[in-house]
């Protein structure tokens, strides 16, 4: 049995809505709501996810532990250690005595001990500025208190 061309027309229109329709339902229904879900646990992700963290932390990292054979110390090197944060803290103790007053607060003015200079500067308003200069590399340091 043939269709006639009066006939094949709305055939084929109900074929292509029904195409169409079927389309249509298929793209709603692949179509959801994108949702954010953290990945690492420090952030809300799953307490699961932190040793595949830290092992691709770890696999990237370019530090290397020092080896420890070169970190321990003789009972020699740790005497010797000792006796020169000692004799600094003398040092030290001694340059704060000759920079303080009577009335215990900093005076202006220059101090030299050893290879050391300490320059304390009055910029008013009750502020110091205490410069500490090396003399043999000319390195200098400086930080502000107030009185």
């Amino acid at each position: 049995m043939r269709l006639s061309s009066k006939q094949v027309l709305p055939v084929r229109l109900r074929q292509w809505s029904l195409a169409a329709l079927l389309g249509a339902c298929a793209a709603s229904a692949l179509a959801t709501e994108l949702v954010y879900a953290p990945v690492n646990p420090s952030f809300g992700g799953s307490p699961l996810n932190g040793s595949v963290l830290l092992n691709a932390a770890q696999a990237q990292s370019k530090y290397k532990e020092p080896d420890s054979a070169l970190l321990q110390k003789t009972g020699l090197q740790d005497f010797n250690d000792l006796l020169e944060r000692s004799i600094l803290s003398q040092l030290a103790t001694a340059a704060t005595s000759s920079v303080l007053g009577s009335n215990g607060r900093l005076t202006p003015g220059t101090v030299e001990t050893g290879n050391f200079r300490i320059n304390i500067l009055d910029l008013g308003g009750g502020a110091l500025r205490i410069t500490t200069t090396d003399t043999v590399t000319g390195q200098t340091t400086s930080f502000q208190v107030a009185q």
